[in-house]
Formats: structure tokens, C-alpha cells, sequence
């Protein structure tokens, strides 16, 4: 039985909702996070905060663990550019690192985040799992990479591979930088969206299905291999026009985009496995925009990532 659970990037977007989810359930929590965006964890006598990068882990910390979900990366493509170096340490030395702790230790189940953008460009309407990974930047690259090492110990321990899509709503530790939150902020903010192409097809998931998905992971003694997870795909003009259903005097911009990612998440493996969606991207975007309109989100320096994370990794070179 899994009691006790190590999360890194536990203080992230979604790890910071995983956390609260799995405190509620009793299970005993050690967070591991730089905390460069804030900690927006609560105080909890089954919480245990490790602060520091994963490429400083031990393997005493370790000790007891039942179960590792790694959440740490350096979060998307811009991201990952500002020093590619970093990222590929981050996203694969740092996997491995964990991974061969894990082994040591001898966890019985490893949860790895990885990213439904690992598949590039895709024109199949049904991007399933058998499909090829053909990614096209630094960041999908070392997703790619960072899965096959997780994979690489299956015989260790119970190995599943998330691969979600763009995901989006609230969190305590909130990004405005993904494309229906940002999207939703300058509908409200500007009455205006910027569209950066516009046919390019994303996958969507809200975040709450995302947490529910790594609770289910959880439950589930023979789920292995690797899970695309979507609530639905839609191009970027379709997101934009589902907006503007809520915000009618929203004005949709179009401007040339050199981001040629376009595919689409068939999720029927993790369905087939039991899960079961809980929202829609039309309820779920009309609640953005009234958290918006009732202040609770608001912009904040540390909610955009690519510039707070400049500042971050320039003062810890």
C-alpha cells in the first residue's frame, strides 16, 4: 500500500493542488521544489518540504518513500530556451538522478510528468500512444529523453509515463502564461486576443482533471507504460471563438506565428484504465473569466514564467 509519496516541483502549478489533494486523502508528503515562483503550501503535519533542486537530491531523502511522482522541468519551450543547458540537466540528468535513487531505494511506483507536446507535428486526428515522438524543441526533446530513461528501469519499479496536453485554469500558484489562461486574461484585461497563427491544433486539460489523473495513477496497481491525457483539442481560432462566446466585445487578432507544433491527444487508454473526465473546457473557461472579474486571479510578476525564470537561474549560475 502507497502511504508515503515524494513529489518534486511539488510546489509548482500542479503540484501545489496535487499536494493539497493528497494531504486530504492522509498521505504522508515530501515536496521537493526550488520554490523560485513563491510556496503556496499550507503548513500540514504530514507535509515535509524539501527545498532544493533535484540535481542536489541525496539518497537518504529517499528513506521510506513508497512512490515518486517527478513533476520537476523546466516548464515549456520559451522556458527551456533561455538556457538549454539547464533544461537538458534538469529534465534528463535530473530524472536519472531520481530514478537510480528510486532504485535504491526500492519504491514500488514511479509517476513521470512528461508532455503530449513530445509528438511535434501531427496531422492524424487520433494521436495516439503508438504514434512516433517527433519533437521540435529543446524542451519536447528532453521530455522525449527523460521518458525513455524512466522506461529504462520498468523491471525496478511500477513505471507510468503522463503525457498531457496544454493545460490551463486556477491554481494558488497560477501561470498566465498558458494559452486559454492568458487567452482568457487579455479577453478580460484588454477586450482584445492575440492569435499567433491560428489552424495549429492543441489539446486541452483542465487542471483539476490533470490532479485527479495522477490520483487515479495512484489507485490503479496495473496501469504501466505511457498515458496521453485530453479533455478535447481545438485550434487556436476554436479556443479564441469559444471565449468569445462569454466576452462578445472581445476583438480576436491574427498575427504570423513561427510555432509550427500542431497535434491532438486521443485519450482512450487512460478512459479504457477508468478514469473519468470531471469539467469542460466551456464551463471551465466561463469560471476563469469570472475569477478574473472577481479579482481573485490577478497578474503578477511570478505568474509569467519565462521572464521570473531569467532572473532565477541568472542568480543561481
Amino acid at each position: 500500500m502507497i502511504k508515503k509519496i515524494l513529489i518534486t516541483g511539488g510546489g509548482g502549478y500542479v503540484g501545489t493542488l496535487l499536494v493539497q489533494e493528497l494531504l486530504k486523502k492522509n498521505y504522508k508528503i515530501t515536496v521537493v521544489d526550488t520554490f523560485w515562483f513563491g510556496n503556496y503550501l499550507l503548513k500540514n503535519k504530514n507535509l515535509k518540504i524539501l527545498k532544493k533542486n533535484i540535481l542536489d537530491l541525496k539518497n537518504s531523502d529517499f528513506k521510506r518513500i513508497d512512490c515518486v511522482i517527478h513533476l520537476a522541468s523546466i516548464a515549456n519551450d520559451n522556458a527551456a530556451d533561455i538556457d538549454q543547458k539547464f533544461a537538458w540537466e534538469t529534465s534528463c540528468l535530473g530524472t536519472k538522478i531520481i530514478c537510480d535513487f528510486a532504485k535504491n531505494n526500492s519504491i514500488k511506483k514511479f509517476i513521470y510528468a512528461s508532455s503530449g507536446s513530445v509528438y511535434g507535428v501531427k496531422k492524424e486526428k487520433q494521436v495516439t500512444e503508438s504514434l512516433t515522438c517527433e519533437p521540435v524543441s529543446v524542451y519536447n526533446k528532453s521530455k522525449m529523453v527523460a521518458e525513455r530513461i524512466v522506461l529504462s528501469y520498468k523491471e525496478n519499479f511500477q513505471t507510468i509515463i503522463v503525457r498531457p496536453s496544454t493545460l490551463y485554469g486556477y491554481s494558488p500558484r497560477m501561470r498566465l502564461d498558458l494559452t486559454i489562461n492568458i487567452l482568457c486574461y487579455h479577453a478580460f484585461k484588454f477586450n482584445k486576443v492575440t492569435i499567433f497563427g491560428g489552424e495549429q491544433w492543441r489539446p486541452y486539460l483542465h487542471i483539476k482533471d490533470m490532479v485527479n489523473f495522477y490520483l487515479h495513477c495512484l489507485k490503479r496497481k496495473n496501469m504501466r507504460g505511457i498515458y496521453n491525457i485530453s479533455q478535447g483539442n481545438l485550434t487556436l481560432d476554436q479556443t479564441a471563438e469559444k471565449i468569445k462566446v462569454f466576452m462578445p466585445k472581445c476583438k480576436i487578432v491574427h498575427t504570423k506565428s513561427n510555432d509550427i507544433r500542431s497535434y491532438r491527444l486521443n485519450s482512450d487508454r487512460a478512459i479504457k484504465s477508468g478514469f473519468t473526465f470531471a469539467t469542460n473546457i466551456n464551463d471551465e473557461i466561463q469560471n476563469l473569466l469570472k475569477l478574473l472579474k472577481s479579482k481573485k486571479i490577478e497578474s503578477r510578476p511570478n505568474n509569467f514564467s519565462i521572464n521570473w525564470l531569467k532572473n532565477k537561474i541568472n542568480i543561481n549560475e
